[in-house]
């Protein structure tokens, strides 16, 4: 399950929402014709940006992953018994 604060959620809504506008503007480039490779400039960019964000947040997340796996790896349960001999 992933769990996402306000914050970030709400960071992610607007970099799509300027990616949609971004691509709305190429797209409306695009039927002009006269600025095609604008267009096509504009699309490549867009793309290869959130494509570059979300590698990057994929291997911040495996990180972050790795990071708790290697924090709580010698905390494990052990029973009522071994406690109480590390307490005396």
């Amino acid at each position: 399950m992933i769990h996402m604060e306000l914050p970030e959620l709400r960071t992610w809504i607007m970099f799509y929402l300027i990616s949609f506008v971004g691509l709305l503007w190429a797209a409306f480039l695009s039927v002009q014709g006269a600025m095609l490779w604008v267009s096509l400039f504009l699309v490549i960019i867009i793309v290869g940006i959130n494509f570059f964000t979300l590698y990057n947040q994929m291997k911040l997340r495996a990180s972050r992953k790795e990071m708790l796996r290697n924090l709580v790896q010698g905390f494990e349960r052990g029973s009522p018994e071994e406690d109480s001999r590390k307490t005396r």
